[in-house]
């Protein structure tokens, strides 16, 4: 009998191994089971360790594809700059696949910089740190957010720059992360 979270892999797929980041195939016919739906990733345990799979790969584990968030199209481009807001918003969706906390409450997001370049599109940089200085996941962090701000609409890239000063500690975790890790 396969429980709620239990999910046997119907296709190869891509995935990253927690914590260390290395890429992995999850084979066909492996059973795992979800522990994690953050930001439209999943992580999973198997019987040799976890998993971080991307969320366009989520129907391979029976759950829906998320959808693309950018709203841009060739008949009604977004004019002008990109919502600051919606960026913090898209920086809200990414997680580290051990932690329920999102990035931005964790306090690992130090700086968001909206920027225009020559050609009149916007760019946006990203100072973020990690929990940890041997965090292998780190890579994978970065390029998930990475991904999430570029669709925010009117982005036309982001750069997410991994950063180790100042250090980070709990005490940069908000009030809600705290809320959510039981630290308060």
């Amino acid at each position: 009998m396969i429980k709620e979270n239990e999910r046997v892999v119907s296709r190869d797929i891509p995935a990253t191994l927690v914590p260390y980041g290395d890429n992995i195939t999850i084979a066909e016919g492996t059973k795992v089971t979800i522990t994690h739906r953050l930001g439209g990733n999943f992580t999973v345990m198997m019987d040799y360790g976890m998993a971080r799979i991307s969320g366009e790969n989520a129907d391979a584990i029976d759950e829906e594809v998320p959808e693309n968030s950018n709203s841009d199209n060739d008949e009604n481009p977004h004019q002008g700059p990109p919502d600051e807001p919606a960026i913090w918003d898209a920086l809200k969706k990414v997680f580290d696949p051990e932690i329920p906390v999102n990035i931005v409450d964790l306090g690992l997001v130090y700086s968001m910089e909206v920027n225009k370049s020559e050609d009149e599109k916007y760019i946006i940089d990203v100072k973020m740190t990690l929990t940890a200085p041997g965090c292998g996941m780190g890579p994978a962090i970065a390029e998930d957010a990475k991904y999430k701000v570029s669709n925010v609409p009117g982005v036309a890239d982001a750069n997410v720059e991994i950063v180790w000063d100042p250090p980070w500690n709990q005490e940069m975790i908000s009030e809600e992360g705290k809320m959510e890790l039981g630290l308060i």
